[in-house]
């Protein structure tokens, strides 16, 4: 047996495809927030072959286990993806073994294409949690790929086999929404010099024609795939995945910046060095490389929840016409680390500018013995 997620265009020839070689296929959706009809989902993947087709709610899980944290740590991937794709991963995985072993399923299978991260998510996520599972990935596959040479190709015999789809050659993109963000992916959009078209966009309104009143932007990236491909990729507020996507992300690029800003307020700053130091980037790539399942991110974990201790507030934002979330006032009644008077350049009540001289006489110490070296040996700074 064998389980298969996502109804789309690649899963859906997929199913078929397994189905006339003899699998007896467990289809399995799981909802991390998109807009999907499931019964109709259901409906199509027993027509297409499938022996049952399961769906399991994930959102709760989703925002608890992992949203959340990628907002703790203002999670980032080369310094512009707020990685909404990679974020589900991990869910999504554990979700499908769960399904796998209460149907007692041989194989897992995915349609991720063998250019893409998502392979690399899947089977690193599959093989720490069911070692020994046994893995069908299609578009690895000789004889698959012998057939289906590209999305012509799966249209046909989407065509043929009376398979319904989403996308179609007039449209060809696809999307993989969740609660915070929705990617679009291959076509015209792989082309880095390409403007997407306004009729693509799902959840945003084109900056030129939104109202004069706050609203939800869009951003453009260009990306490297952890196998050491560039990917270009759309999101609403905030990214592009490996060569073939455009995203949106309006609530998790909002809960981002307010985040930071929140941080200033209520987070100890040699905290927040050795967090952005060392934290956010390596979380960021866990992520982002299929490595949640792992001791590092378990360990890079702990020194997430430890440094958010204390941060605690709100935070009133706004964005307006694609501009970037903006903030307009934060507050902490917990945990403000923040002084009018000891900031206030009318007020010496708390804070003697005296005792700068010291300061600064110590802590010239070091540059001095490095000019006065320079100049030593004739290399002078000046």
């Amino acid at each position: 047996m064998l389980t298969v997620n996502e109804p789309g265009l690649d899963t859906s020839t997929i199913l078929k495809y397994l189905c006339l070689e003899g699998y007896t296929v467990v289809a399995c959706a799981i909802d991390i927030g998109q807009e999907e009809n499931w019964d109709e989902v259901k409906e199509k993947a027993l027509a297409v072959g499938a022996e049952r087709m399961i769906v399991r709610d994930c959102q709760k899980e989703f925002v608890e286990e992992i949203v959340w944290r990628a907002v703790q740590c203002n999670a980032i991937y080369e310094d512009r993806y707020l990685l909404g794709t990679s974020l589900a991963r991990p869910i999504l995985a554990r979700e499908l073994v769960k399904v796998a072993e209460e149907f007692n399923c041989e194989y897992l299978s995915h349609g991720c294409t063998g250019k893409g991260n998502d392979q690399v998510r899947f089977e690193l996520a599959w093989h720490a949690l069911a070692p020994g599972i046994k893995i069908i990935a299609p578009w690895r596959d000789s004889a698959f790929i012998a057939k289906f040479q590209g999305r012509a190709d799966l249209f046909e015999y989407a065509r043929v086999n009376n398979i319904p789809v989403s996308s179609t050659p007039k449209a060809p993109w696809s999307m993989d929404e969740n609660l915070v963000h929705c990617p679009y992916e291959a076509g015209i959009l792989e082309d880095p010099n390409t403007a997407p078209p306004k009729k693509m966009w799902k959840m945003t309104v084109d900056p030129i024609d939104a109202p004069d009143k706050p609203g939800i932007g869009r951003v453009d990236i260009v990306e490297n795939r952890f196998i050491g491909e560039i990917f270009k990729n759309f999101e609403g507020w905030v990214a592009r995945e490996p060569k073939e996507s455009r995203v949106l992300t309006p609530p998790l690029r909002q809960s981002n910046l307010a985040h930071i800003d929140l941080e200033g307020l209520t987070l100890d700053s040699k905290v927040r060095e050795l967090r952005d130091t060392f934290v956010t980037t390596a979380w960021s790539r866990q992520l982002y490389n299929g490595m949640y399942f792992s001791p590092e991110r378990e360990f890079t974990e702990k020194s997430i929840v430890a440094a958010q201790d204390g941060v605690n507030g709100t935070v009133k934002s706004m964005a307006y016409k694609g501009n970037n979330a903006y903030t307009v006032g934060r507050s902490s009644k917990t945990s403000n680390l923040y002084s009018e008077e000891d900031a206030s350049m009318d007020s010496l009540d708390t804070f003697s500018p005296l005792d700068t001289t010291g300061f600064i006489a110590i802590q010239a110490i070091r540059p001095k013995k490095y000019g006065e070296a320079k100049i030593a040996s004739g290399n002078s700074l000046i």
